[in-house]
């Protein structure tokens, strides 16, 4: 070979696949030039040693959902630039090869105030997707808030009432499940959170928030998942 050509032209010969066949190996990882993986079809070789792997599979690459926790003072846009192989969590159990195609066409699904931490959702999955958004209104979120003031008496109560009479955005607020974790740390257990909402209950009875984390979306927690670093969401997890 002289002039160099595009990978996937030269793995069509060398396997006698169609060049559809090809790009679908190439993006799936399982080609690599020698020795390291290339995932991009238009990637030009002249010469080098091309294999493919003995476990390649011409299955549909699944879409992804990956689950970030996110730092906090970061908002949406440079919490995504995260998403890369070095930050992808020693913890995860997906199984799952993180591939260059995980981190192309994805949407980010779970608003977040860019001064909170914790977890955070972008997928692929158009599944995961319209089930996050038709459902926004009745999932559950777990928010961990870290708070400084003394509460007002009755404020507690008031919060979890379901005739609270809290209204945000002239909306009136669903009733919260709240409790302390100590003295200075509060549970929010609340469906249909909107960014600034916990500050504004926090707010009427009388604490000012220090810090707040996200800990579960619906039935999916963050659970040990390092701050910025992701995983995979399993095949088993559902929001």
């Amino acid at each position: 070979m002289s002039e160099p050509i595009r990978l996937a032209k030269h793995l069509a010969h060398m396997l006698n696949c169609s060049r559809r066949e090809a790009e679908q190996y190439i993006a799936g990882g399982w080609v690599t030039v020698d020795g390291v993986v290339v995932e991009e079809p238009q990637f030009r070789v002249s010469g080098e040693r091309i294999e493919l792997s003995k476990d390649a599979s011409l299955l549909a690459l699944a879409s992804v959902t990956l689950l970030l926790h996110k730092p906090a003072d970061m908002d949406a846009l440079s919490a995504a630039e995260l998403l890369t192989p070095a930050n992808h969590s020693g913890q995860d159990r997906s199984g799952i090869r993180p591939l260059k195609k995980h981190f192309t066409g994805i949407e980010f699904l779970t608003p977040l105030s860019a001064s909170a931490s914790g977890l955070v959702v972008f997928s692929q999955d158009w599944h995961v997707a319209r089930k996050l958004r038709e459902d926004a209104s009745v999932m559950e979120h777990e928010v961990i808030v870290e708070v400084a003031g003394t509460i007002k008496p009755g404020g507690l109560e008031r919060l979890n009432r379901i005739d609270h009479g809290f209204t945000f955005n002239g909306v009136l607020l669903p009733p919260a499940k709240v409790s302390w974790q100590s003295e200075t740390r509060l549970r929010f257990a609340l469906k249909g959170e909107r960014p600034g909402q916990i500050a504004y209950f926090c707010e009427n009875v009388g604490l000012r928030i220090e810090a707040m984390k996200r800990i579960r979306i619906g039935r999916v927690p963050m659970s040990s998942l390092p701050v910025g670093q992701w995983r995979y969401l399993l095949p088993n997890e559902r929001f």
